[in-house]
Formats: C-alpha cells, sequence, structure tokens
C-alpha cells in the first residue's frame, strides 16, 4: 500500500510513504514491518492466558525513547520482514491456529492503515489487542473502531520535561490523554471471559522509571480523574536499554523504595488492575528478534 501524504500519529509528518519506503519520522514505508511473530507468554495474565499471546512485533516507531527494551527494532531497525496486508491478516490465522489466546499488535501506532486492511480481510476469533505507546492519534484510532477490542496503551509521563528528554515527544502528555480518552470511549468497561481473557477493554500500562517516581504520581492522578472504566498496570520491569547509558539518572533499575511509594498511591487512588514484581526487570524477559512466525 501508499499513503500519500501521513497523518498516522501525533508527528502529522505528512511524509509519503510507499510500500517499502518512507521519509517519515518512523522512516518506514507504508506496509508492515514485522521482527517476530510467535506465542508471547509475558504479558498481564488477562492478555498472555495459559496458552499465550500471539504477539506480532513491528518494526519502527513513532516515539524515540531512550530507554526501549526493543531498541534493536524500534530505532535501529535492525531485523524485519516486509508484509502486505494479505500476508498480515494470515499471520493473525496462524497465530490462532497455534492457540493464542489474543491477538497482540505491540507498536502498532505507525503501521494503522496497514493493519486495519488486514483485519477487514480477516477479524480474529479471539480478541485483538492494539498494544501501543500511548502516543496515538484520535482520528487514526476511530479507523479501528470495532476491529480493535482490546487497547493496551503506555501512559508514559504526566509532564512535558521527561517526555521531551527521554521520547523526544514534548506533546506526550496531551497526546496520550486524548488518544487513551478515545480508546475508553470505544471498548467501554472491562468485559472478561470465564477463563480471565480480557475481551473488551482498555488496560493501561505505566512504567517506572528510576528519579521519577513524582512523574508516575501525577500519571496516576490523571488516570484517576480520567475514567473509572479502565484498568491500570504498573509495571516495575524497567531494565536501562537503548541509549539509558547515556542519561545517568535512569541508567539503572529502580528501588524497592521507590516501587513502594508508587504502588502505595495506586492503592489509595482505589484503581484496579495489575502489580508487577521488581524480580520482572531483566533482559531474559526480551524476546529475541530473528524472524520467528514469518517464514
Amino acid at each position: 500500500m501508499e499513503l500519500e501524504h501521513c497523518m498516522c500519529c501525533p508527528r502529522k509528518c505528512g511524509a509519503h510513504r510507499f510500500a517499502e519506503t518512507g521519509n517519515g519520522f518512523c522512516k518506514m514505508g507504508a506496509d508492515p514491518v514485522v521482527a517476530r511473530a510467535a506465542l508471547h507468554f509475558w504479558e498481564e495474565p488477562c492478555i498472555s492466558g495459559t496458552k499465550g499471546s500471539g504477539a506480532i512485533f513491528f518494526v519502527g516507531c513513532s516515539l524515540q525513547c531512550v530507554f526501549c527494551q526493543n531498541y534493536e527494532i524500534s530505532m535501529e531497525r535492525a531485523v524485519g520482514k516486509r508484509l502486505s496486508p494479505p500476508q498480515l491478516a494470515q499471520v493473525f490465522k496462524q497465530l490462532e491456529q497455534q492457540g493464542a489466546e489474543t491477538i497482540n499488535l505491540v507498536n502498532p501506532t505507525h503501521f494503522a492503515p496497514a493493519i486495519r486492511e488486514a483485519l477487514l480481510l480477516y477479524k480474529p476469533s479471539v480478541p485483538v489487542v492494539y498494544n501501543s505507546g500511548g502516543y496515538d492519534l484520535p482520528s487514526t484510532l476511530k479507523t479501528l473502531e470495532g476491529l480493535v477490542d482490546v487497547y493496551l496503551p503506555d501512559w508514559k509521563y504526566a509532564w512535558e520535561a521527561p517526555a521531551k528528554l527521554y521520547s523526544h515527544a514534548p506533546d506526550y502528555p496531551q497526546a496520550a490523554l486524548a488518544a487513551i480518552r478515545e480508546m475508553i470511549h470505544q471498548t467501554g468497561k472491562p468485559v472478561f471471559s470465564e477463563s480471565g481473557i480480557l475481551l473488551k477493554g482498555t488496560l493501561i500500562r505505566h512504567l517506572i522509571l528510576p528519579g521519577n517516581t513524582r512523574n508516575s504520581i501525577a500519571v496516576l492522578d490523571q488516570l484517576a480523574a480520567l475514567s473509572k472504566d479502565c484498568l491500570v498496570s504498573l509495571m516495575a520491569q524497567y531494565t536501562p536499554c537503548g541509549k539509558a547509558e547515556n542519561y545517568p539518572e535512569i541508567n539503572r533499575k529502580i528501588t524497592k523504595r521507590e516501587y513502594q511509594k508508587v504502588q502505595d498511591h495506586l492503592f489509595d487512588l482505589g484503581l484496579e488492575g495489575f502489580l508487577q514484581e521488581r524480580s520482572a526487570s531483566g533482559t531474559q524477559y526480551i524476546p529475541s528478534f530473528h524472524l520467528e512466525g514469518l517464514s
């Protein structure tokens, strides 16, 4: 496919994206490029279930998070296979046949038009999960209404300063708020299957960054004020990756005290969802990207 004037994400760079190449912020063409499509067992229990989530890891990104654990494919774009929308639809089918509890679209924002085409060709019988960095446009999300069952966005920052410093996106707080409001509008209150799989709903992730507990607390405050029709996943898995070594203040794991401080505030607010233990931190949970499932 081809996008003559791409306005997929809040960058609104207006790039001309041909099928294979593009000159926009994400540096990607319009056809999806995928680094891995396989069963993944390390998401929240309501996403992975017992059989695993059918995770499709897209290459490139509309953000530039210096600490990204998937830096190899998000920023360096070191490995990936280009798929047409019909080929992507076939990947959905293959993952379903392998027993995937959900179809998990990891970092889909910049390929949203092609993903929409693929879902129009084949809508999986299991929940489709839009697993994004939260830096999405409501107008793009509206094109996916009825095709996406579960939104799984990050809400990384409440303030402009860390958003600019660590993700080169000073408008992230406003963009994420608008996007998540649209996500909740589409999905409504969470609905679970008898086995605990999230069939419909919005589950918002927040990754605690070292030295940034005040930002985390502010994010939780904004979440509490936004809606009660969503779930929260508080993540303690931060591991310095990417270019984090160039930022000494975040070039470490979070401490027990930092985690406890944010967790206590979550409880005080009465937010419902999931808690991740600090033991989840480490590179052992980062998948290898060798085109698995894309032969």
